[in-house]
């Protein structure tokens, strides 16, 4: 981790005194696999107190490098990356209007990306036209956009506009789970267990189609990405009326210790307090 650091620091430094945009722009994406390195490192905290206020800074830290190289698409995708999960792990719950706009940075970083014209994103056949034409190494934006833009969605339901806005992400992620269902620790299943688990039947929702997407997860991830518990709580078993069930999920997330996978601390800590949360909200939702 000290190394690291060092790494990081003389990277910026290097970036800082350069005089040419063009050296600045070399420097930076030099530098980059030291950032993307710090992403793994930052997963690997398990102590959330101290990862907000470090992934605050950081994400404007590569804002700022961003100015300086604006095609880094590598730095698009950590912002977009980043916004969304500091949304996730640290706003949706308590202030979600502020989360809302962090998905919706999320979501336009990642979609710069693609490289997707106002004409298409606005259009929803070429929307569709475009979305089917991507490839294995568009993944990451992606995903990282139908991840982001469901989250602002999910905050925004008396938003007529947004919810219009649905089939695209729906269309998006289909093209993720065709082209990579493994990636991100195989969320993609976490998604579409919620859109059929949210859905009224009569818009398409399905409780067991909701189950089966989770239970791929879960088979998937060995049971070691706890957030899939959570969601399936939430969407699948709270949907049902299973209040044994609802119990059964959020208490394995509690007693499962991180160490079950140490690469993710971060994430199944936030699992932990989540899983709290919904405990604390059972007699609201049974």
């Amino acid at each position: 981790m000290q190394k690291k650091r060092i790494l990081l620091g003389l990277a910026l430094l290097t970036v800082v005194i350069l005089p040419s945009c063009s050296m600045r722009q070399f420097a930076i994406r030099q530098a980059t696999p030291v950032f993307e390195n710090a992403v793994d490192a930052f997963y690997e905290e398990e102590d959330l107190s101290l990862a907000r206020p470090a992934l605050a800074s950081n994400l404007k830290l590569l804002e700022g490098l961003l100015k300086s190289d604006p095609d880094n698409a590598k730095i698009k995708l950590m912002l977009a990356q980043g916004y969304a999960g500091y949304a996730l792990a640290f706003e949706e719950d308590t202030l979600p209007q502020a989360a809302r706009l962090l998905y919706r940075r999320a979501r336009n970083y990642a979609l710069s990306v693609l490289h997707l014209s106002q004409s298409a994103l606005k259009n929803p056949t070429a929307f569709r036209t475009f979305i089917k034409k991507t490839k294995r190494k568009d993944v990451p934006a992606l995903f990282w956009s139908g991840f982001a833009w469901a989250g602002y969605i999910n905050l925004s339901l008396e938003d007529p506009g947004a919810l219009l806005d649905l089939p695209k992400v729906e269309a998006i992620m289909q093209r993720v789970r065709q082209l990579d269902s493994t990636y991100f620790y195989g969320a993609v299943y976490l998604f579409f267990g919620s859109i059929y688990g949210q859905k009224p039947r009569i818009l398409g929702g399905d409780p067991q189609k909701a189950q089966a997407f989770f239970q791929k997860n879960l088979e998937l991830t060995k049971g070691r990405f706890l957030l899939t518990y959570v969601y399936a709580a939430q969407y699948y078993a709270a949907k049902i009326l299973d209040e044994a069930l609802f119990e059964h999920y959020l208490q394995k997330v509690l007693q499962t210790p991180l160490s079950v996978a140490p690469q993710i601390k971060l994430l199944n800590q936030v699992a932990k307090a989540k899983a709290r949360r919904l405990l604390k909200q059972k007699s609201e939702l049974f």
